[in-house]
């Protein structure tokens, strides 16, 4: 387990929700009992579904899906998610990196987000990174983006800078803040911040 897979996985331990305050007990009191490994199983089954509502603003397309349960990660709705986050200029697809979702499942959960993640830059192909370069400043040429292993989001009830600063919080990757564009940029690189 990587050092960024370790981070959200903390952080979808101590995840306060209304699902996790009453199951919180249960833990620590499993804890005492079972090995570390089958604590960690645990504690999956305690959030049985990993769900994210996504709305990419230049597609008009929505999905809102489970993309996880009982332990694992859905095929067919991941399939989904690597369409609405694909490079609508090239109409490239490729696998968005499943930290990246749990990063903003965390994200969700802890600000108690019920609407959807606008996405205003998901995968990007090398062509349209390199035409963003020529565009505008501080697009990175080797951008997570091209990876899949970054968003740019806004939600529209909710402040960049509460996002901003609830991923800041998580310390599970990059934060960008950008607040005349209206929109904050995750990644699940180094953590760092701009």
């Amino acid at each position: 387990m990587n050092l960024i897979e370790k981070k959200l996985k903390a952080a979808l331990d101590l995840m306060v929700s209304r699902r996790s305050m009453l199951t919180g007990g249960l833990v620590a009191l499993a804890s005492s009992f079972i090995p570390r490994k089958a604590l960690s199983a645990v504690k999956d089954m305690l959030v049985p579904e990993r769900s994210l509502f996504l709305y990419n603003i230049y597609t008009g397309e929505k999905l809102q899906a489970d993309y996880w349960s009982n332990g694992q990660y859905l095929t067919d709705t991941l399939l989904e998610i690597n369409h609405i986050f694909r490079d609508h200029l090239t109409e490239t697809i490729e696998a968005i990196d499943t930290n990246l979702l749990d990063l903003l499942f965390v994200l969700k959960e802890k600000l108690g987000i019920n609407e959807p993640f606008h996405i205003v830059s998901g995968y990007r192909s090398p062509q349209t990174n390199a035409k963003l370069r020529k565009m505008k400043r501080g697009v990175a040429k080797n951008s997570l983006h091209m990876y899949g292993k970054a968003v740019d989001i806004r939600v529209p009830s909710y402040s960049t800078k509460a996002l901003k600063l609830t991923a800041m919080d998580l310390r599970a990757g990059g934060v960008g803040y950008y607040p005349r564009s209206g929109f904050v940029h995750l990644d699940v690189g180094e953590v760092r911040h701009w």
